[in-house]
């Protein structure tokens, strides 16, 4: 008998197509609610991010993976999977030059202050010096997280002539996080979020820093705190901000105080925001897919 696969998020048709080809007996289900998810049945689950797939949720059912088409894992329940023989496979070589060059996008627009000149001019206001920026050659970027995201901005950055330096706690890198402290004048984030770097971006880390630098983050709202950003762009620590994420997404959902804090950060001209979107390309949208159906494909030895 055919293994049942589950798709409950809108991917690229290619997918349900492919592993049709390879023989799994695939139902596409993207529009169901969370609610009525049902996983009875069914070997195989791919989605996005439709709903946290708990202990509890993934017990209903008797899967033998469970695929995201995207790169984080945060709300899949890896431990219970382990010990569960659950394999889980995420997408990251998919979208990691999406990722990559999405984050020098916002670099550039920082540094060469095309966000302000551009609302500026569009308002009928020349200001030339004002929008004077500086050039990315000679600075030193720190990228902590060294996996497919880091690497990849690493490789398109080699071209800018910086000094960039790597560290990853889990993964051999070239430098340590004291390097980055001592000379980093640009970080960029590409770790998961786990308990380890929920927060991790805080007031204390912040102020480690030896001088003045960019923050950037391309992988998950809550490795970083709203407030400590918001005190270290007061205080001039942070002289220049890049959020694709942010603590809490459902931004028709914020409360007052929320509403207040980010009001207050985005005030500073220095900081550009995106609604994480840089790993989300058109061409990502099929890149995730042929890497997922590679790895189902090598799972199942098809």
């Amino acid at each position: 008998m055919a293994k049942r696969v589950l798709i409950i998020d809108e991917v690229h048709p290619s997918l349900a197509k492919e592993l049709r080809t390879l023989g799994l007996d695939v139902d596409e289900k993207p529009f169901l609610s969370a609610s009525e998810v049902d996983i009875q049945g069914y070997q195989g689950l791919v989605l996005r991010s439709k709903l946290p797939l708990t202990a509890e949720f993934i017990s209903t059912g008797s899967l033998e993976f469970i695929a995201r088409a995207g790169a984080g894992l945060d709300l899949i329940d890896l431990e219970y999977c382990e010990a569960n023989g659950i394999a889980v496979f995420s997408a990251n070589e998919g979208n990691r030059d999406a990722v990559g060059e999405h984050v020098i996008g916002q670099l550039l627009s920082i540094a060469r202050k095309i966000n302000t000149a551009d609302s500026e001019v569009r308002a009928g206001n020349w200001n030339r010096e004002g929008n004077r920026g500086w050039e990315l050659q000679g600075k030193t970027i720190g990228i902590i997280g060294y996996g497919n995201m880091g690497q990849s901005l690493a490789k398109k950055l080699q071209g800018f002539d910086m000094q960039i330096m790597a560290y990853d706690k889990y993964a051999p890198a070239t430098h340590s996080l004291e390097d980055i402290f001592e000379q980093a004048d640009i970080l960029s984030l590409h770790v998961p979020l786990t308990g380890e770097t929920r927060d991790m971006v805080n007031q204390e880390f912040i102020s480690k820093f030896k001088k003045p630098f960019i923050l950037m983050n391309s992988s998950r709202g809550a490795i970083c705190s709203l407030d400590a950003i918001l005190a270290g762009l007061q205080s001039g620590q942070l002289i220049g901000l890049a959020l694709d994420v942010l603590p809490n997404e459902q931004v028709a959902r914020w409360s007052d105080a929320e509403k207040g804090r980010f009001r207050a950060i985005s005030a500073f001209p220095q900081t550009i925001f995106s609604p994480h979107v840089a790993g989300w390309t058109r061409e990502s949208y099929w890149k995730i897919n042929d890497a997922l159906i590679e790895k189902i494909k090598a799972f199942y030895q098809l």
